[in-house]
């Protein structure tokens, strides 16, 4: 059983990236989602972390408010 924070900083570490602060940002800062498309569908996550983000998204699951809060972050709708 997951009982963990759903937070950003912590799909960030369950997407195998940096997580503190500054990472985020500089990611955010780095890349954008083009309009029309959903987080999981951007270029450039790896296989698994756009299985991961499209599990999130679906039927409202623990991680579905920080998907939500990243894809706001990259300009994008989820």
């Amino acid at each position: 059983m997951d009982t963990g924070k759903h937070t950003l900083p912590a799909l960030f570490a369950q997407l195998g990236l940096a997580a503190d602060a500054a990472s985020i940002a500089r990611f955010a800062g780095t890349h954008s989602l083009p309009s029309g498309t959903s987080l999981a569908n951007a270029g450039f996550w790896t296989l698994s972390q756009a299985a991961l983000l499209r599990e999130a998204l679906a039927d409202d699951a623990e991680w579905s408010e920080a998907a939500d809060e990243l894809a706001n972050l990259l300009g994008s709708p989820p």
